[in-house]
């Protein structure tokens, strides 16, 4: 459980929800059912280890905050997932309601990325052994066909080796799970731009044009994702992501949100796996995700 300013909002809340579900519980120091609920929510936060992440906001010091989530009475809590509220409750329940609502939304912790890594980083080969990682991959897949977290990795490598054929017959027997599962979305995403991109004999002069096409019209939309894709497909992370937020700094919700969750894909994609750190220690971030992560919360929240 930690404190949550406006200051500190972007950070511990936006940005941390877009990997585990944050629920974020306004109470205040005169709130007697606020000083009920607050050990029950940090007792249950230990519980589901790390299924969900526990922030408090005082209201009364921080109501700009309130104001923006329309905090009309409390303790009101309200869980936030992939930068945006889901849902919430009122009032101090009992923990049988809590957990029956925090089940509800919370994925299964057998799945859950922070918990479970494909490969014990003690038994990964070297990163630069870009052969011993697919033996590695691929024997895990095949003694576990429904180890999602190997199977996710196992496509990312072929996909990154430019084996495209291999990874969509690798794909092939999870892709009805790609409304469920959000890397397998993520990968899908990742194939159809680099479709995309193969469609397009003149490469270099499809670019030519979408460029054209945004320098006379900076809210032409379809030749700024097209661009994006094509970056995409060349592995062009952080040029793809510059142009997914010009769109979205123009229109958050163009084309039923294509722009930012394409941008998610991309941080689910280019996020490296898991290190295991001595317990209390911090994992380390990525510069380039967190720094994205920064620059999509503020987008979204402006």
């Amino acid at each position: 459980m930690m404190n949550v300013t406006v200051e500190n909002f972007d950070d511990e809340v936006v940005a941390a929800s877009m990997q585990t579900p944050v629920l974020v519980d306004f109470w205040a120091p005169w709130c007697g059912p606020c000083k009920a609920l607050g050990p029950l929510l940090e007792k249950l936060e230990t519980a589901y280890a790390g299924r969900f992440k526990l922030v408090k906001i005082d209201s009364d010091q921080e109501q700009e905050l309130s104001q923006a989530f329309g905090i009309r009475s409390i303790p009101t809590c309200v869980l936030m997932f992939q930068g945006k509220p889901v849902d919430g409750f009122m009032g101090a329940l009992p923990e049988s309601q809590i957990r029956e609502f925090l089940d509800k939304h919370l994925p299964a912790d057998e799945v859950l990325e922070a918990e479970v890594t494909s490969v014990e980083v003690s038994d990964a080969p070297a990163a630069d052994d870009p052969e011993a990682v697919y033996q590695a991959l691929h024997q895990a897949v095949l003694k576990n066909p429904d180890d999602e977290n190997a199977r996710f990795d196992f496509i990312k490598l072929l996909l990154q080796l430019g084996r495209d054929d291999d990874a969509k017959v690798a794909f092939a027997p999870v892709i009805a799970k790609t409304a469920l599962v959000r890397r397998f979305d993520s990968l899908q995403r990742w194939m159809n731009a680099i479709d995309f991109a193969a469609d397009r004999a003149d490469l270099t002069g499809a670019n030519a044009e979408f460029d054209a096409k945004i320098a006379a019209n900076k809210r032409d939309f379809d030749s700024r994702f097209a661009k994006a894709q094509t970056l995409i497909a060349a592995q062009n992370w952080t040029g793809a992501m510059d142009e997914l937020l010009e769109i979205l700094m123009r229109d958050k919700a163009w084309a039923d949100d294509l722009a930012r969750k394409t941008f998610i894909a991309i941080l689910d994609i280019i996020e490296p796996p898991q290190v295991k750190v001595a317990d209390g220690q911090i994992p380390p971030v990525d510069p380039t995700v967190a720094t994205y992560r920064r620059r999509l919360s503020s987008v979204v929240l402006s």
